[in-house]
């Protein structure tokens, strides 16, 4: 595997499976300097998404890196506030012209919102049968929120974004994933830095002589699901993707298997205050 390397989505686009998420950067120089750096880097995978208010500078920083559209995959959401179907399909457009692109590659439901989530889904699935998209999904998708949408759904999500790290490892959702063709991406896959000094994984990142947060992200890798590690430093950026050069053994795998506490360290789909 490289950082170039993809998983086949269940209509048979290749998604990346490594990319920069860009969560809680500054809009502007911050966010379009790290999407530059990533590009640089080899990074052909940017996440960001209506909620956090950077699109425009992620959409600078991808002109700006020269790199040709069709070598990028782009992902942006939905935002909870903007749920409903006119309004998605409105959210769409308006995500399009602050990014500055004809089109992304993927297209997200943020959160679940009751109520709102099977309109918004008809709404993804028009734009994906009009060819506005090539890949639709979900965020932060429970067992019970697919059971409910799939009722209906004429499409089933290609993608499920969930937090996701050692001491959340989400096995249950994962499984259903696999059973259904949908592709597991992880948020937070550095637990927001929580975990970047556990011990456990200290003594392993010693081992190869590696990062904690190139741990991390390997041991994502080896349980085949798609990651977006989030770095503004230009330096940490080329290190989290500095992760083919190893593999994690069985009895690391395990090691970290063993730490899942069910922790979160953001939202919880279950209590939104929506």
């Amino acid at each position: 595997m490289t950082l170039k390397s993809t998983i086949e989505l269940a209509n048979g686009v290749a998604m990346p499976t490594f990319g920069l998420g860009v969560w809680q950067m500054k809009d502007g120089e911050e966010v379009s300097n790290a999407v530059k750096w990533a590009i640089e880097a080899g990074y052909i995978s940017i996440d960001t998404a209506a909620e956090y208010g950077n699109e425009s500078g992620v959409g600078k920083g991808i002109k700006e890196s020269g790199i040709n559209r069709e070598d990028l995959f782009v992902t942006t959401k939905v935002r909870s506030e903007m749920q409903g179907y006119e309004s998605t399909l409105q959210a769409y457009e308006d995500s399009l012209e602050r990014l500055g692109l004809d089109y992304v590659d993927l297209y997200l439901v943020h959160w679940p919102v009751e109520g709102k989530t099977k309109d918004t889904w008809r709404a993804l699935e028009k734009l994906y049968k009009d060819k506005k998209v090539r890949a639709i999904g979900v965020c932060n998708f429970h067992v019970h929120h697919f059971e409910e949408l799939l009722k209906d759904a004429e499409i089933v999500p290609m993608v499920n974004q969930i937090e996701l790290h050692p001491l959340l490892s989400q096995e249950p959702i994962r499984e259903y994933c696999n059973e259904h063709n949908i592709v597991v991406e992880a948020y937070s896959p550095l637990g927001s830095g929580k975990i970047l000094n556990h011990p456990v994984i200290q003594e392993i990142a010693e081992k190869y002589n590696k990062t904690v947060a190139q741990v991390l992200l390997r041991w994502d890798i080896q349980i085949g699901v798609v990651t977006i590690p989030k770095s503004t430093h230009k330096e940490r950026i080329y290190e989290n993707a500095d992760i083919y050069d190893f593999e994690l053994t069985q009895e690391d795998m395990d090691n970290i298997n063993a730490l899942n506490k069910n922790e979160r360290v953001g939202g919880n789909p279950e209590n939104l205050p929506i």
